[in-house]
């Protein structure tokens, strides 16, 4: 961060921790439920959120000045959703069996309220290299929460990590595996997303008391 300013290093250090966009400003919480059974998902996912929010955020800064009012919500919804076709292609061309796996998910990062709010309460009002960092310290936030919620449920729900064994082999095909694992499947439930990001909110307050409401 030694070349950037230190307003412009807390655009992206911020996101991280203290103004998380998904354990402090509880935005894009339907993603971190529906692709974090799989960690490969949850990466990929993170890395169009990364790519749309950080070409996205330069885009209708450089047009701020020229969007009427009145339209700019369709603009920005044009704009998000050219990148995201974009990104669809490229897993469809580099990653087929992936882009299948998270299918409809990667559509809707159009409507993804964290890009969204990003455009409208940032990139709207400040220049394309703030609005860069903005975007990309906004879905490098976005992408810690998905890929720690990712590896935890893959590891205890299925005892694989990228899809590689981790907990040992099946004990005479009797399916209970070595250090005590037994793959049941429960952490892969959707709810178990919600709990574990849960876990991470309390540990994040309780390392940070000012970010609990009185």
């Amino acid at each position: 961060m030694g070349l950037l300013s230190k307003k412009d290093a807390a655009l992206i250090k911020d996101p991280l921790a203290d103004n998380n966009p998904i354990t402090i400003q509880v935005l894009g919480i339907c993603s971190a439920l529906a692709i974090t059974a799989e960690l490969e998902a949850a990466i990929v996912m993170s890395i169009s959120v990364l790519f749309v929010l950080g070409i996205g955020n330069v885009v209708i800064s450089l047009m701020r000045n020229i969007i009427p009012s009145k339209i700019r919500i369709i603009v920005q919804l044009i704009v998000v959703a050219a990148l995201v076709i974009i990104v669809d292609q490229v897993l469809k061309a580099f990653a087929y069996e992936l882009s299948k796996t998270l299918s409809v998910f990667v559509g809707l990062i159009i409507t993804n309220c964290i890009i969204m709010g990003r455009f409208e309460a940032f990139a709207l009002g400040n220049g394309p290299w703030r609005s860069f960092l903005d975007g990309i310290g906004n879905s490098l936030g976005y992408g810690v929460i998905l890929i720690i919620v990712a590896f935890f449920r893959e590891l205890l729900g299925a005892g694989t990590l990228l899809g590689f064994k981790v907990l040992g082999d099946p004990i005479e095909k009797t399916g209970v595996y070595a250090f005590g694992y037994e793959n049941n499947g429960f952490m892969l439930l959707a709810p178990m997303a919600l709990i574990v990001v849960g876990i991470i909110i309390w540990v994040q307050r309780s390392r940070n008391e000012a970010l609990i409401e009185d």
